[in-house]
């Protein structure tokens, strides 16, 4: 990847990484047909060039739809046996318990299942784990307690590694389906139908579905049996808001039927949508069609203060409710949490900065950092691991410890390294209590007195990898723009090749030869600067979290100095005038 010219000739950014142009001469020659070929324009050519797709595959990337993208349910391994035994309850109108997740992913899974299930008259009870007291993930007594109301439970993004929990629910007389996507650590639970396309044993290929994504494919199998058997199912398009949500929220890859339940459930959400999620958008103050920014950025958190410092089940409540006046009451209460949420994060963060500083003091610092303390919530501890790995771009974890001297830690990874493997390696080679997860995101649960051994074994098996990441960090440029040409129109031709996320990156831009005509910090340590072209054109800019970034520091000191200055174009709403701006990611001298 290094070898290719750099972009502009920088090889060394103020974030110390080079710049590459995305297109090599096989994917400019690819951009140039495409666009002879009359299927996008200049600028669409380049973009879709520059993620593999041809020609011939151009137009389904560009009009993504459920009906060419959605996988066959029945490639899933026990698919049939799951989507069976919904069918039945629903058939037989049993008592439904759902146990879910406490993060956005688990809330909007419960919510689909939920909502698909009152369709025919069956109020299933939801059952969300308090963060701190319960864990993530089944219980013995909680699953119990939930057997003893209902004669089937289905956990959603949870559950494939919860086998003793599971097996308490099946002697307590109720029946378990798992639907779930994180990584097999270990037996499957016994005689209970798992659907999860990342077990061991499924060959379906769709490992980047959320679990919203993996509840939504089996209720299109529970739909086809029960019009076999005479009853009309719900129309599951008009859930797709729910699944939109949690496909962003949980950070997975926007590639294949992904791209379809993000594109097809914005509409659902721009078109009414489910009143919690219009009360969360006019609590977060959003002003304008709903975006994918919106959903990871402003929707998401605010859904996960409730899981991280409140009441777990707030985010599956509002997801559920129909009734407004509730659905507002839900809103306002997880919009102050997050307030809250964000004060106890910024405490934390500035201690968190401080001890990671000194790891990295020394030398190259460690390859994976670990910090840790007794006196932070461990509800926030997934935020300032992500906080961390953006800051020194490796992968991070934080980890609270109670007084009991047990820690509860998150994880966050760079792209390339699979986190979740390298915890499960951590409980086989008995350093940790338990631990799992995914590539990018992973949780452990570790005892005090051995976090020592931990640092240590994960600096021996981790350091030839991330430091290969390193050697090889760039930021990849799609194109080089100037103010002027940053035209609304420009950005709707842009928004042709999305939705952008995880796995479909949103452009990178570059704009060079900018000077910055005007700086000022707003919000909560945010940078707002104004660029101005050759031309005197001019474009606003955002920095997000520039207080605690390096390159927040780098243009202050800047000053008025002509930069090359990198970034994804987006659009903003202002007094009923839209306007595009520039949202900053890194920059260099000219």
């Amino acid at each position: 990847m290094m070898q290719r010219a750099a972009f502009l000739s920088v090889e060394k950014s103020l974030l110390g990484q080079a710049w590459l142009p995305r297109l090599d001469a096989r994917g400019e020659a690819l951009a140039e047909q495409m666009r002879q070929n009359g299927v996008a324009s200049s600028v669409v050519a380049r973009i879709l060039a520059g993620r593999g797709v041809t020609a011939e595959t151009a137009a389904t990337f560009l009009s993504p739809t459920i009906r060419a993208l959605l996988p066959n349910p029945q490639t899933f391994t026990a698919m049939d046996a799951a989507a069976g035994r919904i069918a039945q309850a629903i058939h037989a109108g049993e008592r439904i318990g759902i146990f879910g997740d406490y993060d956005v992913d688990g809330a909007a899974s419960s919510a689909l299942i939920a909502r698909y299930l009152r369709h025919f008259g069956l109020d299933a009870e939801i059952y969300i784990p308090d963060r701190i007291f319960e864990g993530y993930g089944p219980n013995v007594e909680a699953m119990r307690t939930l057997a003893a109301r209902a004669s089937l439970i289905i956990t959603v993004d949870c559950g494939t590694n919860s086998a003793t929990p599971i097996a308490a629910a099946r002697a307590a007389g109720a029946d378990v389906v798992v639907l779930d996507h994180h990584q097999q650590a270990g037996g499957l639970p016994d005689g209970t139908p798992v659907v999860n396309p990342n077990r061991e044993d499924d060959m379906s290929g769709q490992g980047h579905l959320c679990a919203a994504g993996v509840v939504f494919v089996t209720l299109v199998a529970v739909s086809a049996l029960l019009r076999k058997q005479g009853r009309q199912p719900p129309d599951l398009m008009e859930l797709l808001d729910l699944v939109a949500l949690a496909t962003i929220a949980d950070v997975v890859p926007l590639v294949g039927v992904n791209r379809a339940f993000v594109t097809r459930g914005l509409a659902v959400a721009r078109g009414g949508g489910k009143a919690g999620l219009q009360a969360l958008a006019n609590a977060a103050r959003i002003n304008e069609p709903l975006t994918p920014y919106h959903l990871g950025y402003m929707v998401g958190p605010r859904i996960n203060a409730g899981g991280r410092i409140g009441d777990a089940a707030l985010g599956a409540r509002l997801l559920v409710t129909d009734d407004a006046g509730e659905a507002l009451a839900i809103a306002a209460k997880l919009d102050e949490l997050n307030t809250e949420r964000q004060a106890i994060e910024a405490r934390m963060l500035e201690e968190a900065l401080a001890e990671a500083e000194a790891e990295m003091a020394r030398g190259d610092g460690p390859p994976v950092i670990i910090a840790a303390n007794d006196s932070w919530h461990p509800g926030v501890a997934g935020i300032l691991a992500a906080r961390l790995k953006e800051r020194f771009h490796r992968p991070a974890f934080a980890v609270a410890f109670n007084p009991s001297g047990i820690g509860t830690g998150s994880g966050r990874s760079i792209t390339g390294f699979d986190l979740g493997r390298l915890v499960r390696q951590a409980v086989d080679a008995g350093l940790i209590i338990k631990g799992g997860g995914h590539a990018m995101a992973a949780g452990l649960t570790v005892e005090k007195n051995a976090l020592g051994a931990l640092r240590s074994w994960m600096d021996e098996h981790a350091a030839k990898a991330v430091a290969k990441l390193s050697a090889d960090r760039a930021l990849t440029i799609d194109a080089a723009l100037s103010a002027e040409a940053a035209t609304p129109e420009l950005h709707a031709e842009i928004e042709r090749a999305g939705p952008y996320g995880t796995g479909n990156p949103s452009p990178m831009f570059v704009l060079p030869f900018h000077t910055v005509r005007a700086l000022r910090w707003v919000g909560n340590g945010h940078l707002k600067l104004t660029l101005a072209a050759q031309t005197g054109a001019t474009i606003e800019a955002m920095l997000f979290r520039a207080d605690t970034s390096p390159l927040g520091e780098a243009l202050v000191e800047a000053g008025s100095s002509r930069l090359h200055i990198a970034g994804s174009l987006s659009r903003n709403f202002w007094q009923g005038r839209e306007r595009i701006e520039l949202r900053v990611v890194d920059a260099v001298l000219a």
